[in-house]
């Protein structure tokens, strides 16, 4: 690679679905090869900029998790009313190479590194048939090396411009998708129409419909407003029912597991078709299954996990139901079974 002599291959298209709408998100599969390729250069130039990126910004770092930001966003809604929620439509896709490796450059002069980072983004794309296409911008989603360009070219495009033009106001941002706190609708409003001059300054454009102001209605905030939610992460943040210290009941405006996650977990529980399976055994049931909710508990499972519960529980019905299929003598009481795993206790086989 110090040589120069490395090239890379083309990368291989897959499209995965995208929310319910029917549309896809293009994902770019490296080789194996080209990717400990980019991740040599990933550990290279990763901890260059590191110390320099903004504290708000929070995706695809080192020491950072995918809950920093619905935390910190969860406290800064306690105390401000409206929030501008920010979309920038085919970011991955739209990263002009020009301004890209500007960027870049303002942080290392490394010249086989730069090579690199310029051959990555150019390297075509091999659709489904087999076809070549070649791309003139954007970096490949799946990329090893895209999450760093990412941060690094935000870094530059949005992060300073926002403490510079608006120093008192707060934002998070994960990527491409940011939440910025406003005390006002007036407050909420002003920077947009700002912020899209801005990205096309750096040829990115706001998603039309994903770009919107939200009123965080709590028990102590009156008056109504069209848009009372928004979702971030995976996580739907809307008002709810909570219990303060005292065990009291109150309406706060927080986060739990979103809609569109919650209808790709039964979707997947469908497609398990557990009820059917009469070659498997309760143990090996579980055994396949498990690791699957417990990721979504890890991860949706940390605010509001009530939530989650109900979510969960279509797993319980499909269970109940192979449990009717496998052993006669449950057939006769199927209230006290499903009541049994509801209450997080296997009946007695």
């Amino acid at each position: 690679m110090c040589s120069g002599s490395y090239f890379s291959p083309p990368v291989r298209r897959v499209d995965i679905p995208k929310g319910d709408t029917g549309e896809t998100r293009p994902l770019g599969i490296p080789t194996v090869a080209d990717g400990i390729a980019q991740m040599v250069v990933k550990r290279f130039l990763e901890p260059i900029p590191e110390p320099k990126f903004d504290k708000d910004s929070h995706g695809y770092r080192p020491r950072k998790s995918a809950h920093d930001a619905p935390s910190v966003a969860r406290r800064r809604c306690r105390d401000h009313d409206w929030v501008l929620d920010l979309d920038i439509k085919g970011f991955f896709d739209d990263i002009d190479w020009e301004l890209l490796m500007r960027a870049v450059r303002r942080h290392t002069d490394c010249k086989w590194m730069l090579l690199y980072l310029e051959r990555w983004p150019r390297a075509p794309v091999r659709m489904p048939d087999g076809q070549l296409i070649h791309r003139e911008k954007g970096t490949p989603r799946g990329a090893v090396v895209s999450p760093i360009l990412a941060n690094l070219f935000l870094h530059h495009a949005f992060d300073p411009w926002m403490r510079r033009e608006y120093p008192d106001v707060r934002f998070e941002r994960y990527a491409d998708d940011a939440i910025r706190h406003c005390r006002s609708e007036a407050q909420a409003q002003e920077p947009r129409l700002a912020l899209e001059i801005r990205l096309a300054e750096c040829r990115l454009r706001l998603h039309p419909d994903k770009t919107k102001i939200v009123y965080c209605k709590d028990a102590n905030r009156k008056g109504t407003f069209p848009e009372r939610a928004f979702d971030f992460l995976g996580y739907t943040f809307r008002s709810r029912l909570a219990i303060n210290h005292r065990g009291g009941h109150f309406v706060s405006f927080i986060p739990a597991v979103g809609k569109k996650a919650a209808v790709k977990m039964r979707r997947r529980a469908r497609a398990w078709r557990l009820h059917w399976r009469s070659d498997l055994g309760l143990d090996a049931i579980v055994e396949w299954v498990c690791p699957v909710p417990r990721g979504w508990v890890n991860y949706h499972g940390r605010f509001y996990p009530s939530r989650l519960r109900d979510e969960l529980r279509t797993i319980d019905e499909f269970l109940v139901r192979w449990l009717h299929r496998e052993y006669k003598r449950f057939r006769a009481c199927p209230e006290k079974v499903a009541r049994l795993f509801r209450q997080g206790h296997a009946p007695t086989l």
